[in-house]
């Protein structure tokens, strides 16, 4: 399925390209080989950038599993784990890599996340019995991260208080229910292809649980006060990323763990993923700059605009669309298309509110499968791309929709 997108995104972009030489834009050509290159040196920057977040996170990673950590976590939600993912081994340390990767994703903490989501492949990887293929764990886990549940979307919050919105966080709740749709969506789309019993009372009572904690945050946020909210934006999610690494290096110390030397170790596994991403990378990267910059994303809007006028639907939230095709491709696009939507039309503005809501309803699905599939060598992805496509189709389709519930001017 990969093999297939990624060529389509040359094919296409490529006829793209001619539609514009042939409308009078010969300066396609030009525009397109310097986007190619410009893609490659981007993705060979983001993973040297990403060495040493992943040196920092992998080192305190290792303390966490030498000190118990991860045991503890993988204990504590083992249950649900034998349900969802029966092929890993109920003692796997990839568990609780994995309970930490979704809890930093929930806390809007994108630079922990991935190192942890990297960590919990590779140990997933070790009970693969086909290496270049992803295994169902992988493709569960892959498929959750790149659709995951954000309670606390930090940075988009940020740039609507800096821009000067009145209310930054009135994106708050329609962002929480675009990814909970998206989330769930892509969790029933791999449980209906792995054949998933998720109807059973293990499941549901986990789901409730998890319900009930994101209720209780939500009604906080909501209904707490202004100062409370604006604590929330401005330190919460960084205030437990700071007290979880306290937390594992006072654990390691008690439990007699030579914390420096676990961290080197751990550190050093980081540098060996930067450096293997790097192909896998440059490889998608460089697909979706020449398919961006070809134009097919332009006439794709101009064609959904012109749908939606000749069934006469509102088309209000089309100047947010260049934020909802981005997305699955590009997160820095689509964070720059948000932002210029927000300059252009003001921040508070319909369009601006739409745009925020869709940045925040799903992960970047391209870059997500690329780096955590490549970290691990695997070509054959299966169907993770299309179940995680369908996630991210159902949150973007949500977003849109509740923005016109949510939005007052």
């Amino acid at each position: 399925m990969l093999n297939y997108i990624w060529a389509f995104f040359f094919i296409a972009g490529f006829g793209g390209a001619l539609w514009q030489n042939f409308s009078g834009n010969p300066e396609i050509w030009a525009a397109l080989s310097e986007d190619i290159f410009a893609s490659a040196k981007s993705a060979f920057s983001i993973s040297i950038n990403l060495t040493g977040i992943l040196c920092f996170w992998l080192g305190m990673l290792k303390i966490a599993e030498k000190s118990g950590i991860t045991e503890i976590l993988s204990n504590a939600l083992k249950p649900l784990f034998r349900k969802i993912m029966p092929d890993v081994s109920e003692n796997s340390p990839a568990f609780g890599s994995i309970i930490m990767n979704i809890a930093a994703n929930i806390l809007g903490l994108d630079n922990a996340a991935t190192p942890m989501g990297i960590k919990a492949m590779e140990q997933l990887q070790k009970e693969n019995h086909t290496p270049d293929q992803a295994s169902n764990a992988q493709i569960l886990f892959m498929v959750i991260n790149s659709s995951s549940v954000t309670l606390l979307p930090i940075t988009i919050l940020m740039y609507r208080s800096e821009l000067g919105s009145t209310n930054p966080a009135q994106v708050f709740f329609p962002i929480l229910c675009a990814t909970a749709v998206s989330t769930l969506v892509g969790f029933i789309s791999v449980a209906m292809m792995q054949k998933l019993n998720i109807l059973n009372r293990v499941i549901m009572l986990y789901a409730a649980i998890l319900v009930a904690i994101i209720s209780l945050i939500t009604a906080s946020f909501c209904f707490g006060s202004a100062h409370l909210r604006e604590l929330l934006i401005s330190c919460g999610g960084n205030f437990i990323l700071i007290l979880t690494l306290l937390i594992f290096i006072t654990i390691g110390l008690f439990r007699k763990v030579n914390v420096y030397n676990e961290f080197i170790n751990g550190a050093k596994e980081g540098f060996n993923v930067a450096i293997s991403i790097i192909p896998y990378l440059v490889a998608m990267l460089t697909a979706i700059a020449f398919f961006r910059s070809s134009g097919v994303l332009d006439l794709c809007i101009t064609g959904i605009e012109k749908i939606c006028n000749f069934f006469t639907i509102n088309t209000d939230f089309v100047p947010a669309l260049p934020t909802a095709f981005l997305k699955p491709l590009s997160g820095s696009g689509a964070r720059a298309m948000m932002i210029e939507t927000m300059q252009h039309y003001g921040v508070d503005s319909f369009p601006a509110f739409v745009s925020a809501v869709v940045q925040g309803s799903t992960e970047t699905t391209f870059y997500v499968l690329a780096v955590y599939f490549g970290a691990v060598k695997i070509s054959n992805t299966r169907h993770a791309l299309p179940c995680a496509l369908l996630a991210d189709i159902a949150g973007i389709i949500t977003a849109i929709s509740l923005s016109y519930v949510f939005y007052t001017p």
